[in-house]
């Protein structure tokens, strides 16, 4: 077993709320940003939500929104809550600039994971 999938054991069982899928698809997606922004360290929170964005609907398309919900993030506030447990894990480093608040002001699940799947003609009213 990795550190990563021992870190992850001991989040799921300290913290029920998000499984061990979570913590690998964040991973992945993280991995994802990084070389979108070719860097091997931090991201902000900014880049780090745009890459997950494009990393899940790259990834998991029309079935983006339903596979989050599946794995308990409904939210970029969810997101926010799974990078501070890892950060808490000492599996991902925080500068100070970085706080768990920040996440809650990203983008809407439906509006980036629902709506590019939807036919031109209903997105006109969603």
């Amino acid at each position: 077993m990795s550190d990563f999938d021992a870190s992850v054991e001991k989040l799921v069982a300290r913290d029920p709320r998000y499984p061990r899928e979570a913590y690998l698809y964040l991973r992945a997606a993280l991995d994802f940003t990084q070389l979108l922004h070719n860097r091997s360290g931090h991201v902000s929170v900014t880049e780090l939500l745009e890459g997950i964005r494009q990393y899940t609907l790259k990834e998991y398309g029309p079935m983006s929104l339903l596979l989050l919900e599946e794995w308990g993030i409904r939210s970029c506030a969810d997101i926010g809550e799974l990078v501070f447990n890892l950060i808490d894990e000492g599996e991902l480093r925080k500068t100070e600039q970085d706080r768990r608040e920040d996440f809650a002001a990203g983008f809407d699940f439906n509006e980036a994971f629902r709506r590019p799947f939807l036919p031109s003609s209903l997105t006109r009213t969603v």
